[in-house]
């Protein structure tokens, strides 16, 4: 089959061309279309696949992504075209301006970092809103900040971003943060005037600054270096307005200068903590009443073991185990906590030393009144399930299954 000819190598700001259609193949989810030409780039080189539309006999094809394989780009879409059809080929620009201003603005921010702080790009990924690079070194908040300074002046200052072909003899006389001695032939390089010099295959702006901005949004470690996640162009736009909002509308609800959110936060943190606290103490004194009141009258099972039961509402996973640990304490005893949170109903069942009984058949039981999902073993089991009007009254029932069994 015949290479198809990549347009988008040459000029990377063409957006229509004309094609004819060599082979039409069916994939797993609808058809590869081959053509002769075309400007669609396809998914390669950690840059993403364009999108566009192939038009033919006053139809339009949907392409959502374009794949490559020994220099044959397949155009992926749910429709077939028939061999020999003239198309016209056009691209979905605004997807193409976003991803050339990912990847080039990752070129640029790598080019920075190997020249401030001497750290490599090991790792690039782009992915819809979020695009990252690894570098093989820890660096500073103060050299991240210096980086992305540098990689935005490079880009306000508008350089050229030149393509060019050369045979990889000449490509190691060139002065570049990495080189792949693997390569040979005829290499494409990716030259930003005073900056960034690498092969490349992907599709690039011809000058700086159509990459806008280039926001350094999160670093973390990474394998022994740190991963650096970035945006750049539209998409670090929208996402600044993004959290800007969130920022304006915390200002709001806290009442304070934007300025002072943070502050404002640790405020709001500090006091539901104290409340936290306060609330806790309550729940002890609470559950202290609670096991006077249930050890001084307990129930006794068939089988002569205590049944220490506690129904309460509104009521959290965590103060519902408190309270099953204070009964706990006491031996020969079935131990039964029921709570409701909300629209639900939880369950929790335990032995003490010296009880007997079967939590799994417990458990069974509340799962039928409650229409729940549960489960354990014969110590211990815990659940939920809806909360009807009547769950007080299936309750009761539960509380006889206890004491019959």
């Amino acid at each position: 089959m015949s290479q198809t000819n990549k347009l988008y190598e040459k000029n990377s700001m063409l957006q229509e061309c004309e094609a004819t259609v060599l082979e039409c193949i069916e994939l797993k989810n609808g058809f590869g279309i081959v053509l002769d030409q075309t400007v669609i780039f396809p998914e390669g080189g950690g840059q993403l696949s364009d999108q566009g539309e192939i038009t033919y006999d006053a139809s339009k094809i949907k392409i959502e992504h374009a794949s490559e394989k020994a220099d044959v780009i397949y155009h992926e879409s749910t429709s077939a075209i028939p061999i020999g059809e003239k198309v016209t080929v056009k691209l979905d620009w605004q997807v193409r301006l976003d991803h050339m201003q990912q990847h080039c603005g990752e070129h640029m921010l790598s080019y920075a970092f190997w020249k401030i702080c001497e750290a490599n790009n090991v790792g690039f990924h782009m992915s819809k809103g979020l695009v990252t690079i690894d570098l093989d070194k820890e660096v500073t908040a103060e050299e991240v900040a210096k980086a992305e300074d540098f990689t935005n002046k490079q880009i306000w200052e508008d350089l050229p971003i030149v393509v060019a072909y050369m045979p990889h003899t000449e490509v190691a006389k060139l002065t570049m943060r990495k080189k792949n001695e693997k390569l040979t032939g005829t290499l494409r390089i990716v030259t930003v005037e005073d900056g960034d010099i690498c092969t490349c295959c992907g599709t690039h702006p011809t000058s700086t600054g159509m990459v806008g901005i280039v926001k350094v949004t999160k670093v973390e470690k990474h394998k022994g270096g740190s991963r650096v996640e970035f945006l750049c162009g539209r998409w670090a736009l929208e996402d600044i307005r993004n959290k800007l909002n969130y920022i304006v509308g915390a200002s709001n609800m806290l009442s304070t200068k934007e300025e002072n959110v943070c502050n404002g936060i640790s405020k709001l943190k500090s006091d539901i903590d104290a409340l936290k606290d306060k609330l806790r103490n309550n729940i002890e004194k609470q559950q202290a009443v609670v096991v006077a009141e249930i050890l001084a009258n307990p129930l006794i099972s068939a089988n002569g073991s205590k049944l220490l039961i506690a129904v309460e509402e509104d009521y959290d996973a965590a103060s519902a185990k408190s309270l099953s640990q204070k009964l706990m304490i006491e031996e020969n005893a079935v131990i039964a906590v029921i709570y409701k949170t909300d629209n639900r109903v939880n369950y929790m069942f335990a032995l003490s030393e010296g009880a007997t009984g079967n939590c799994k058949e417990y458990i069974a039981k509340a799962n039928e009144l409650f229409a729940g999902k549960g489960g354990g073993n014969n110590t211990s089991a815990q659940g939920g399930g809806e909360a009807s009007s009547d769950w007080i009254a299936k309750v009761e029932t539960l509380k006889e299954y206890l004491k019959n069994n």
